[in-house]
């Protein structure tokens, strides 16, 4: 596939302002002719701040990427990135969607394998950092990656982060100084204004997953890859019934 490719940028929580703030971040990433489609829930969460919060936007994902699923060809994204640090949701759109989906924080920390031996993940808030481990392990990261958070909730980067640069500066020197972390990775979507002066106050790497999920969607489209039916991700028996 050779593009244009149309990739839908799908925010799990119903804030309008970060989908558009998540996407507007990404393009530049982008390829000059792939097309961001900015997707918001009607209905679900604000922000996710909880693991009740992660199930209710997961769902809201799932209904989402079956929508866009119904449209006709051409209309149709090519592919989709989820855009939550977790990756909210990431199976089942897996299963319903007909190309690749990417989630952000499995693009991040892949990216950061790529540029860095050991790094730190800072994410918000600390009761969240479990659904970041949880993508580590799977991974099989675990030897490489600790895990961090600001005790801010998700719901202060929803018009913007740069307010929140001196708090991540400062967990950025001790992932630095304690966990020997030799690049960053933001962990959660709201963050990438961060990344600039982040990396420059640092002197290290700042990864931002939604731009790297953008770029490795965008490789998988041009390599013509798409998600295995063999098994795990095969589409579900009308019905209900696998």
């Amino acid at each position: 596939m050779t593009g244009p490719f149309r990739i839908a940028v799908v925010n799990p929580n119903t804030t309008t302002t970060m989908t558009d703030r998540v996407v507007a971040a990404a393009t530049p990433a982008a390829r000059p002719d792939t097309v961001l489609v900015p997707v918001t829930p009607t209905s679900g969460v604000p922000s996710v701040e909880s693991h009740i919060d992660e199930v209710h936007a997961a769902l809201s994902v799932l209904v989402e990427v079956e929508r866009l699923e119904a449209l006709p060809p051409g209309e149709r994204p090519d592919a989709y990135v989820v855009a939550c640090f977790g990756d909210t949701g990431l199976p089942g759109a897996r299963e319903a969607a007909r190309g690749p989906v990417v989630g952000m924080t499995e693009a991040a920390l892949l990216t950061a394998t790529q540029i860095a031996h050991r790094f730190t993940v800072i994410t918000m808030p600390p009761r969240t950092r479990e659904q970041s481990d949880r993508v580590v392990l799977t991974l099989g990261l675990g030897h490489r990656v600790v895990v961090r958070a600001v005790d801010e909730p998700v719901s202060a980067v929803a018009d913007s982060s740069l307010q929140l640069l001196d708090l991540f500066a400062a967990e950025g020197r001790r992932a630095i100084e304690e966990d020997a972390a030799e690049a960053i990775v933001l962990g959660c979507a709201g963050l990438a204004e961060l990344v600039e002066p982040l990396s420059e106050a640092l002197g290290v790497p700042v990864v931002e997953g939604v731009a790297a999920a953008v770029v490795l969607a965008e490789g998988m489209l041009a390599q013509g890859l798409g998600t295995s039916r063999i098994a795990t991700w095969q589409a579900p028996t009308p019905g209900g019934a696998s």
